[in-house]
């Protein structure tokens, strides 16, 4: 070997990437999910600062005023910008879950057919759906985890546990978005029904899910917007988390248990709406 020169590592035979592929293909492909979102990461962490910055100055501090001097006993003892806080958190990490795990599943399927050519290869479609997901958690932990450190700047997460928020709001996340993606990967065309599920289910999420007050305050024949709503049991969880929200033990149980739940469907029905899609 000529002096100087460095020795390449031994390349891997066609029996032993297949062999690598089948046991971390979903790896593989998280990976180059992950490198296409580098192309709008500024856009995300802008997003994140952003979006939280409006809304705690919109809601938390200026309407916080009028809600503070007016109703000072209906959050649960704490101040209007404490209660709205976990709300906030939840919401921004589902409302981020809704829209890629629809317009970038069907660019896999439809539009760029992205997911044909990792299928050509030794990965399995499982695989596929399973790497999606982790990217797509891993883009969502991001913002959510910048929206709470300015949450805490803000000085409205008084408890030590508020971090739990963060994973109760990514959690809801995929409660509500892997049930989607499993519907999304159905799809043949998009015949406008995205913005149907933003305007009629992800808008009546975000304001009947005692985001900005007590769900109690609804009138009864709405209330069960709430009970369905990943963004509730989320919400409630991060207010129990952040400022020692009152609620039976059982209850927050039955919050994380809807949560996991869900999850769970939607990662099962995603990874067989996957199979059947690609293998059809």
């Amino acid at each position: 070997m000529a002096r100087g020169r460095t020795r390449l590592p031994n390349p891997l035979t066609p029996l032993e990437s297949a062999e690598r592929a089948r046991r971390f293909g979903w790896w593989y492909f998280a990976e180059q999910v992950l490198r296409q979102m580098r192309v709008y990461l500024v856009s995300v962490i802008m997003y994140s600062i952003g979006t939280p910055l409006a809304y705690l100055l919109a809601m938390g501090v200026g309407l916080a005023t009028l809600v503070n001097a007016s109703a000072q006993h209906q959050f649960s003892g704490v101040s209007y910008q404490v209660f709205i806080a976990p709300a906030l958190v939840a919401s921004t990490a589902l409302m981020s879950a809704a829209g890629e795990f629809m317009y970038p599943v069907m660019d896999g399927f439809k539009w760029r057919r992205v997911y044909y050519g990792p299928y050509a290869s030794p990965l399995r479609p499982e695989q596929i759906a399973q790497g999606h997901v982790v990217a797509v958690f891993l883009r969502i932990l991001l913002p959510t985890v910048i929206y709470y450190l300015i949450v805490v700047l803000f000085g409205v997460a008084p408890s030590p546990w508020g971090w739990f928020s963060v994973l109760s709001a990514s959690i809801a996340a995929m409660s509500f978005g892997l049930p989607l993606m499993a519907w999304t990967a159905t799809l043949t065309k998009d015949a406008g029904q995205f913005a149907l599920v933003q305007r009629f289910v992800v808008a009546p999420l975000f304001l009947f899910s005692g985001t900005f007050f007590p769900l109690t305050q609804l009138p009864w024949f709405l209330q069960w917007i709430g009970w369905i709503s990943p963004l509730w049991h989320a919400t409630e969880l991060g207010r129990v988390f952040s400022f020692g929200y009152q609620e039976p033990l059982w209850l927050s149980l039955m919050h994380a248990a809807y949560l996991l739940v869900l999850a769970w469907l939607g990662w099962v029905l995603a990874q067989r709406m996957f199979a059947r899609r690609l293998q059809g």
